[in-house]
Order: structure tokens, then sequence, then C-alpha cells
């Protein structure tokens, strides 16, 4: 039976309201199901363990791959940033190890708004709608109030001389913080029809 809702040598199981209940007053399809849920939340404990050392293992070897493969050029790469895909000889299988940073942005995000909204203000008589719209769509936060900073930091990639523009942009490129990153390793296979099948590694796939 499951740990976490029966008590050791003890004629009681604590329910989900936290509440000891004799065992005789329990159905014994829930004494059965209690104990199946616990089985299987063991055995997923177990397997948890397994992909998290199987994880840091392989990103291991990658980084230590990729110092080998640097030293060819005496060069010394330490850490795990940056993406990269390694390919078995015959193209079969290929493994990609992807890096994700989380951005925001700090307080010089306002002072390129500000200066943003000065040019819109002085071209609205000559501005096309979309830069309008792409502008105010960069700017929009979702329902938790959180800016995309991806759409914002592709205002930069607008040919804009303006003077005030310019200076916004640079407001946003050094207002940029990476606050966080996450690690993801992919494993694929090639099909018959030579494209790339990931191998599941998630349970729910």
């Amino acid at each position: 039976m499951s740990s976490d809702t029966v008590l050791p040598s003890s004629p009681y199981m604590r329910d989900a309201a936290g509440r000891l209940c004799p065992i005789e007053t329990i159905k014994p399809i829930d004494i059965e199901r209690d104990k199946l849920v616990g089985e299987i939340v063991a055995k997923a404990r177990v397997l948890q363990k397994q992909i998290a050392d199987f994880k840091q293992a392989v990103y291991g070897d990658i980084a230590a791959f990729v110092q080998l493969s640097a030293e060819e050029y005496k060069v010394h790469i330490g850490g795990h940033k940056g993406n990269i895909t390694l390919l078995s000889f015959n193209g079969r299988y290929k493994v990609l190890r992807a890096v994700a940073e989380f951005l925001r942005f700090d307080e010089r995000l306002q002072a390129a708004k500000a200066l943003i909204d000065e040019c819109i203000t002085d071209w609205s008589q000559g501005s096309r709608p979309e830069i309008k719209v792409l502008i105010n769509d960069a700017f929009a936060v979702d329902k938790e109030g959180n800016i995309n900073t991806g759409r914002v930091l592709a205002l930069r990639r607008l040919e804009i001389a303006d003077e005030r523009w310019l200076r916004a942009m640079q407001a946003i490129s050094e207002g940029v913080l990476v606050t966080g990153s996450k690690h993801y390793l992919r494993v694929y296979e090639r099909d018959a029809d030579g494209k790339y099948q990931p191998l599941a590694l998630d349970v729910s796939a």
C-alpha cells in the first residue's frame, strides 16, 4: 500500500483530507487502487532518477567531445552553452543539445518605449500603419503582464535612421537581461523516407 496514505503497522489509512480512516471501512477496490498507484509512483521515481542520470552523463559527454574537437585548433571551450548537433557517421542518428535562454528587460525598456512613442507621434502623418501595428504588438503584454521579448528584440531589424529610434534600439539592446537558461536533449533516428524522427524520452509521448 502507498506510504503516503497508509500508516505502517496501522489499521488506518489517511484520506485526501488528511483524516485517518479505519481500513475495515474502506472498500477493497479502493485499497487495491491505492496499492497500484503507489507501485506505479515508486517505479516512476526510479525511472525519473535514471533519466536524470542519463541526461547529466550525456551533457558531460557532449561537452567533453566539443572540447576534444576544439583542441584540434588549440581552442578551449568551457561550459555547456550553445546549440550542438552531432551526427553519426552514416547519418542515421542525430543528437541535439539545445539551450534556451530566459530573457527580460530592465527599466531601460521604458525609455525605449518613450523614444519610440515620440517617433510615432512625429511620423503619424506619413508612417505606414503596418509599422504602428508592429510596434504596438511588440509592446503588448500577455495575461500575466509580461512582454514578449522576441517581438521587442525584432524591432531592431527595422531599418529606421531616426536618431531617436536608434537610441531606443540601443536602450533595448542594453536593457535585455538573461535571467536563466534551460537545456534540452533530443535524439533522432532517420526513417525510411530520410526524415529524422525523435526517439521518445517522454513518458507522455
